[in-house]
């Protein structure tokens, strides 16, 4: 055969790994446990991070608002040096729309070696706590504040029954982190060709069953909507034992992992994106400020990605191009054969988000564009402005990656 010919197959060999040795993360039926409504309804603080988010807050935060959930509730929207009125517009959309007590907070600038969003975290998480303490001191709340902390993106909009699900698969299933991945707007081109492969490409990586199976140590989170009780996140130090995490959820499903929580992590029916990525530029941007961290900053691991992704994503079209135009016809059987495979582990996902099955052959121009924006979110790093977001730019991390 051909050097192509072998190529290729060495294609077909990976896609039938990633098909039946990858947790089959390519499926799309993890969604909320089993269920049932607790005896006594938990108490719950929300705690919301938000810079320069008026826009998308008239389209979230009022979701946020109209929960129906029957236990004790409350809102804190942490204001992160916001130069647009994020804070005044959430407290108009409170007073607009009424339901729980909402509070905000501006905690100042981030104090080294702090990301911008853990630091809002752990200031809103503190006033929840410190405000429950209150509560408890006149016998109105339990001890140490709040049961649960719902961790939630100023972009996320949840329906009215949302905190309530995610509360009984909590206390149903002794899950001590409930995570789901919010389904992201998919309304432009751009938009239908590059979000369902985000989150596809991140079921590959941290395969949603082994995340959730009893005993195993792949851990992740999806950091638009975390429950997280309270007790095992004061256990497990967080958000201080994570504070330079620039993938924040995922370093925050380690740590609960590692304090001896139990971790659940799905798709979303309920929870949705409202953040809209109109253009190349917005999904680029999105994808390069953390591609690079992902990678741990390490050269080495950045060739082997651009070499796994070229033999898995970009060898088939090639080899089947061979055989067509090349009269290598084994190369273009292997080929064809690696690329259906390909698409057919990528139908799930656009259904999930409602596109085109037809679209799944796309995947491989896709995937080059992701090579791309990993590459240039190296090249980023090393000219000091990786992980940038919102006029931030984080430093790689002093102290040792996660394991």
């Amino acid at each position: 055969m051909s050097t192509i010919a072998w190529i290729a197959l060495g294609s077909v060999a990976a896609w039938v790994w990633l098909l039946l040795g990858q947790g089959f993360f390519w499926r799309t039926d993890q969604r909320l446990p089993r269920r049932e409504a607790p005896a006594r309804w938990p108490s719950v603080a929300v705690v919301v991070p938000a810079r320069d988010e008026a826009e998308v807050l008239p389209l979230s935060l009022p979701s946020l608002l109209a929960q129906d959930y029957p236990g004790p509730l409350e809102i804190v929207l942490v204001d992160d040096g916001s130069t647009d009125g994020t804070g005044d517009v959430a407290r108009a959309l409170a007073v607009r729309c009424g339901g729980p007590p909402l509070t905000v907070v501006s905690p100042g600038p981030p104090d080294a070696g702090w990301t911008g969003k853990l630091w809002a975290l752990r200031h809103g998480i503190a006033r929840a706590r410190a405000r429950g303490a209150a509560e408890e001191s006149r016998g109105t709340a339990c001890a140490g504040g709040p049961e649960y902390l719902l961790l939630t993106d100023a972009d996320i909009a949840h329906e009215p029954d949302s905190l309530r699900e995610l509360v009984a698969a909590a206390t149903t299933g002794g899950l001590d982190l409930v995570s789901q991945m919010a389904r992201l707007r998919v309304v432009t081109g751009w938009e239908r060709l590059i979000v369902p492969a985000f989150v596809y490409f991140f079921a590959k990586l941290y395969p949603f069953r082994r995340v959730n199976a009893v005993g195993r140590r792949t851990a992740a989170a999806a950091g638009g909507c975390v429950l997280l009780r309270t007790e095992t996140a004061v256990r497990a130090g967080v958000p201080e034992s994570i504070r330079q995490a620039v993938i924040d959820d995922v370093s925050l499903a380690r740590a609960v992992q590692r304090a001896g929580g139990r971790i659940w992590l799905g798709l979303a029916d309920r929870v949705d994106s409202v953040r809209p990525y109109p253009r190349l530029a917005d999904l680029w941007r999105m994808v390069a400020r953390s591609a690079y961290a992902q990678l741990w900053h390490n050269p080495v691991l950045l060739v082997g990605t651009v070499a796994g992704l070229g033999l898995v994503y970009l060898a088939p079209p090639a080899a089947l191009c061979a055989g067509l135009f090349g009269g290598d016809a084994a190369a273009g059987a292997l080929g064809a054969l690696a690329w259906t495979l390909m698409a057919g582990s990528y139908v799930p996902m656009l259904r999930y988000y409602r596109q085109s099955p037809w679209q799944a052959f796309l995947l491989p121009f896709t995937a080059c564009l992701y090579l791309c924006m990993t590459v240039d979110s190296a090249v980023l790093h090393h000219r000091g402005r990786g992980a940038a977001w919102k006029g931030r730019t984080y430093p790689r991390p002093r102290v040792a990656p996660e394991k």
